[in-house]
């Protein structure tokens, strides 16, 4: 095999094989730490941006061509800087941010100053800028080649252009992806960046091809204290429906703060694209965090589904090093157990907090679905009287004939007593007379009404219905109630008369068998009964009767879903899920109008009775607005 380097025969002095250390020249140096800074164009602009909001700048402009490869140009109104301040801004970890004595004392975003130079050796990079006062001058960089600092015309604030990225570098061309995939890079940067900044404003342009451009995005500095500016901002950014669907976060233990905003269950997404984390104001991507905030919501999501939250984390700089990777994405936490429980502990407070409610995005849903398909656009109707004009015939003289009528199957055929008809069976629903509780109403779930398909209540309210998964609601709250139990002093068992004997493999009988003093606290005693079998002697009281064999191979099933990446504590709470659903009301029952009033009532008493154990929602609430309109009648 041919080696790349000259063979050394053994007769040759030892000392000429020895390699020459070199000191490498400024140009080389920047390339290579621009490999590390600069990734895409991406980066670039984060790291122009950057510098744009720690000189002050409350408004920044960026625009963009090809995707930034050919040109990145960042405007703003900061502070500045003068004609001295040029040369050493282009020099190697020259910067304004820190004097180096405190390295861990850090309250900007850039501190190295790295990446104007890096800037700099692999593209061609030129510096306008003026301090309030002073005289414009502009310096431009080529291939780590600077040129004098010349007299230029800027009214305030400095603007960078960079051309040409990388043409320094050109194998690194060949790793960046399409314009429009690096454009969508440059975007999610910029979007980060104004979520963290919510009283900067920022304007996105696209100017391929010349122009004044496209504008892809702008928002305008926020107003108010910092949750209503954030929250405005945040519905610019990722939308009306999670600002509408968030709940506000604000804890703090040790001397960490953790404020921002955090979606409901039922709001999940199919992926972690929607959720932000922040540190000290600095955008970051930390698996500490994201594994705190997907373990806050382990009891409400299923594993394929992600909560959607923007949480910004504050401490002491001296409590968190961000000085771990040079493009500054990690962060390593002086205590990460307090950073996680903090979050964990926040979010699942806030989450209980909101009791029942569930996302609007759910009723959006179903009216989407309810809508018919619509062919021709024209649609010709008669005028419709109001609501009110409908009711004003058929509104009962006094108060004693208000009534409300709940349907239900019959338990019996109805038989009519007319002597000479034939006997008639009603197969589809009796009608009970339920007196009418107008204060009933009122309360958020409202009255029940119906009970359809055995499975849905509908429930009146004042301002619309409420349609109700009966055993996916059922289901959260019996496995709340055994929560709250196991909290207490353990769930409390039932022993059966006769011990129920379940056939498993030797594999799954072990585990289960290992989990033993685990699953009696839950209210589950087992013990072996030879073999690969085991007896079960005790259930979970609250759960009556249940069908022990189907639960144990439910259990045997979580636990293999769940695998050992998870702690004990979340692998109990997962087994007790599957356990709740066991004794919930089953889809098929049929319920009593009292039944179904009492399960709205402990529906609304229940924290997270918006969703099942699955992030699913329990109910669906819609307007009497929404319905008009799904008639036409507005």
């Amino acid at each position: 095999m041919n080696l790349p380097h000259r063979n050394i025969s053994q007769d040759e002095p030892r000392s000429q094989s020895r390699p020459v250390i070199r000191q490498l020249d400024e140009g080389a140096i920047n390339r290579i730490a621009a490999g590390e800074v600069v990734e895409r164009p991406a980066s670039a602009v984060k790291e122009l941006v950057e510098n744009a909001i720690d000189a002050g700048a409350r408004r920044v402009e960026i625009d963009y061509a090809d995707g930034g490869k050919t040109l990145i140009r960042v405007s703003d109104d900061g502070c500045g800087m003068t004609g001295d301040d040029l040369p050493l801004a282009l020099s190697r970890h020259a910067t304004s941010k820190i004097d180096g004595s405190d390295l861990l004392d850090i309250h900007t975003f850039g501190f190295r100053g790295e990446a104007l130079p890096s800037l700099g050796a692999v593209g061609r990079l030129k510096i306008t800028s003026r301090v309030e006062g002073g005289e414009g001058v502009t310096l431009s960089v080529s291939g780590g080649h600077m040129d004098p600092v010349k007299p230029a015309a800027l009214t305030r604030g400095t603007v960078v252009e960079l051309s040409d990225l990388f043409y320094a570098t050109p194998a690194r061309l060949k790793f960046l992806r399409t314009d429009r995939a690096e454009a969508q890079a440059i975007s999610d940067v910029i979007k980060r960046l104004a979520m963290a900044e919510p009283y900067v404003g920022f304007t996105l342009r696209d100017v391929s091809g010349g122009g004044e451009g496209r504008v892809v995005f702008r928002v305008d500095p926020e107003n108010g204290d910092m949750f209503d500016a954030l929250h405005g901002r945040l519905a610019k950014v990722l939308g009306k429906e999670f600002a509408e669907n968030a709940l506000a976060i604000d804890a703090e233990r040790e001397g960490l703060t953790l404020t921002g905003y955090a979606a409901l269950p039922t709001y999940s997404r199919g992926s972690a694209v929607s959720q932000f984390l922040f540190v000290n104001g600095r955008p970051v991507r930390d698996k500490l965090l994201v594994g705190a905030l997907r373990g806050a919501y382990f009891d409400f999501l299923s594993r394929d589904r992600h909560p959607a939250a923007c949480l910004f984390l504050e401490c002491d700089p001296h409590l968190v090093d961000v000085n771990v990777h040079p493009a500054k994405s990690e962060v390593r936490f002086r205590d990460p157990g307090i950073a996680r429980g903090l979050i964990v502990s926040a979010l699942r407070h806030a989450l209980a907090g909101a009791g029942h409610r569930a996302s609007t995005t759910v009723a959006h849903a179903t009216l989407g679905a309810m809508r018919p398909e619509v062919t021709d656009p024209r649609v010709y109707q008669m005028d419709r009287p109001s609501m009110g004009g409908y009711a004003a015939p058929y509104r009962p003289s006094s108060e004693a004939t208000a009534q409300s009528y709940a349907w239900q199957a019959p338990e019996h055929p109805v038989r009519n007593e007319t002597p000479g008809f034939a006997e008639m069976s009603v197969p589809s629903a009796r009608m009970e007379r339920v007196a009418q509780q107008p204060e009933t109403e009122a309360l958020p779930l409202g009255a029940a009404r119906a009970q359809v398909h055995e499975n849905y209540i509908i429930a009146q309210t004042e301002r619309g219905i409420v349609i109700v998964d009966q055993h996916a609601a059922h289901e959260r709250l019996v496995y709340e109630k055994l929560k709250h139990q196991m909290a207490e002093h353990g769930v409390r068992s039932q022993a059966l008369l006769i011990p129920e004997v379940v056939d498993l493999s030797a594999n799954d009988a072990q585990m289960l068998l290992d989990l033993a003093e685990d699953l009696a606290r839950l209210g589950l005693v087992i013990e072996p009964f030879g073999g690969g079998a085991i007896a079960v002697r005790e259930t979970p009281a609250v759960l009556g009767r249940v069908d022990a064999k189907a639960m144990i191979n439910d259990i045997l099933d979580e636990l293999a879903d769940l695998g050992d990446s998870f702690t004990i504590q979340a692998r109990i709470e997962a087994v007790l899920s599957r356990v709740a659903c066991h004794g919930s009301i089953r889809s098929g029952r049929r319920m009593h109008a009292e039944e179904m009033n009492a399960l709205l009532r402990e529906m609304e008493a229940t924290p997270h009775s918006g969703q099942c154990n699955h992030g699913r929602p329990t109910y669906v609430e819609l307007k009497l607005s929404d319905i008009e309109r799904l008639f036409g009648r507005t």
